[in-house]
């Protein structure tokens, strides 16, 4: 949830001429086709996603896992999700005790302004995550870093607090050069919206609620990208995204599952649907008199049906969730998966003996409060919206009055403490990102991160033993005690994993999906390789 959708300032359907435009101020290229058969040889790939950035510095929490297209970290992700080295010319190394890692830089690097990047940049970006002046919300994924420092220009040395078995994976992270930062309030730095990176591409016009365009980094140290640019257009909704994808405008867009079939027979368009670790839930707040009821949270647990949404809602592209852990992680606990048959009989009479009895209009009632809240979801999410009507007729028929609302960003902030919410998380990396934060009790109510306010000993205690403990033996006992805890305290209604569906048109070769997270706008969407794309006339 770090990156949201944002209303768009533009006209809603932007016309192909004034993408054109862009493309050939910014870019230096000539425009791409708007008919759905090709398009015209430009060189520069132009992609589309509902969600835009806040800031584009990885201090700030952009692209903090990799994928950013701008800049790079000490090591990247390949088509497994497995590490590479990128940054760092090879993989660093652990000490026994798991608490000093040490990296190598790979000569020759330059940030996009033309300086070379050394170990000192290094330090100074993690040092910035770490400074409390700076409005980071990474700081909290690296509290196991006692300190960072730089023995040579070529050499970076981690120290942590304790063994921490994911440390390396923290290690994607952008690095920024710290010169563009002298005597900067990072938080407020220009650099923000005008970054200088390592990556592929080279910043060149952000216009905040239509585009970000890049160019190509000629002097890439992985190679010049085998395109001229990019343009990335921010279209939050849904259906206005799905609409100039069919005028031709995008190379490539993200489009929930409904939308996205109706380009399954359309000449020059395929459909790549993309396994991930991307979760949808209903967030229940414990301080909502209703939502805060155990009785209330189980009956909605057993209530829904997964299935149907799944066939449903997202026409197959997903499967059923009952907790945070993808299927596919080796700390999955299968314990929790699966809707006994006795389970919805086992729910109502829970209802009953919690006190909420049904009315006469067949909605429950405890001590005069009916058994009725709110469910909001944003507005121009096409899918979130089916996922949420779904609930609202699968609660009532437990007697349970659920109405749904369809706000701006703005709108819902405010009221998630105390109304349930259509929440998406998930990573495919390690159990302990995003977790720890989202269910945490220091995490209650801070924003997106655990904004029900859900507090248990049991899960803090397995969360820390998580992130603690260098054993996968250790780490995997612990993730099963987090997972039962959460199936028993029913924070969130987990209802389904998705599969991230694109729509490409058949011009652009070397398209490589991998499995995805939750956040995957300008970052770790199906365009991490773009920089590997081509597009045939």
């Amino acid at each position: 949830m770090a990156i949201r959708p944002k209303p768009v300032r533009v006209a809603a359907v932007l016309t192909a001429a004034l993408l054109t435009a862009a493309l050939l101020t910014a870019a230096g290229c000539s425009s791409p086709s708007a008919s759905t058969g090709g398009t015209s040889d430009t060189g520069t790939v132009v992609v589309a996603t509902a969600g835009e950035p806040d800031t584009l510095n990885p201090v700030l929490n952009y692209g903090v896992d990799g994928a950013s297209l701008i800049f790079d970290g000490l090591v990247a992700r390949d088509a497994r999700n497995e590490l590479v080295p990128a940054l760092a010319r090879e993989l660093p190394t652990v000490s026994a005790d798991g608490k000093t890692v040490t990296a190598k830089l790979r000569e020759g690097v330059l940030f996009h302004d033309g300086s070379p990047l050394t170990a000192q940049d290094v330090v100074f970006t993690y040092q910035a995550v770490l400074d409390p002046r700076v409005d980071s919300t990474l700081r909290s994924d690296l509290d196991m870093l006692a300190s960072v420092t730089a023995p040579d220009p070529a050499t970076v040395v981690f120290t942590l607090k304790y063994a921490y078995a994911p440390f390396l994976q923290r290690l994607a992270l952008g690095i920024v050069p710290a010169k563009a930062f002298a005597g900067q309030d990072v938080n407020k730095a220009a650099f923000n919206r005008k970054p200088v990176g390592t990556g592929p591409y080279r910043f060149t016009s952000w216009t905040p609620g239509d585009r970000l365009v890049l160019a190509a980094n000629e002097t890439y140290w992985d190679g010049k990208p085998a395109n001229s640019g990019v343009v990335v257009a921010f279209v939050a909704d849904d259906n206005v995204r799905a609409q100039r994808m069919r005028a031709g405008e995008f190379d490539a867009a993200e489009l929930a599952p409904k939308l996205a079939s109706g380009f399954e027979n359309r000449n020059g368009y395929r459909v790549h649907r993309v396994p991930t670790a991307d979760y949808r839930g209903v967030m229940l707040p414990m301080g909502n008199p209703v939502t805060g009821d155990l009785a209330i949270r189980k009956a909605l647990n057993v209530a829904v049906d997964r299935q149907a949404m799944v066939t449903g809602v997202l026409g197959g592209a997903g499967e059923p969730a009952f907790g945070p852990v993808p299927p596919t992680s080796e700390y999955a606990e299968p314990s929790i998966a699966g809707r006994p048959a006795a389970a919805a009989d086992a729910a109502t009479a829970a209802l009953d003996a919690a006190g909420w009895k049904t009315g006469p209009d067949g909605i429950r009632v405890k001590d005069g409060r009916a058994a009725a809240f709110a469910l909001l979801y944003p507005a121009t999410d096409s899918l979130r919206k089916e996922l949420a009507l779904a609930v609202v007729a699968d609660a009532k028929k437990v007697g349970i009055s659920v109405t749904p609302e369809g706000l701006t960003w703005d709108a819902i902030t405010p009221r998630m403490k105390n109304d349930a919410l259509m929440m998406g998380y998930g990573t495919p990396y390690d159990p302990d990102f995003v977790s720890y934060k989202l269910f945490s009790s220091a995490f209650a109510g801070q924003g997106f991160f655990n904004p029900g306010s859900y507090r248990s000993a049991v899960t803090d205690a397995a969360l820390q033993d998580g992130r603690d403990n260098a054993d996968p033996a250790a780490r995997k006992a612990a993730y099963a005690t987090f997972q039962k805890q959460l199936a028993a305290d029913v924070p969130w209604v987990f209802l389904t994993y998705l599969q991230h569906t694109y729509v490409l048109k058949d011009a652009v070769t070397g398209v490589t999906p991998r499995v995805e997270p939750h956040e995957h706008d300008v970052a770790n969407s199906i365009w991490w390789n773009v920089h590997t794309w081509t597009k045939e006339s």
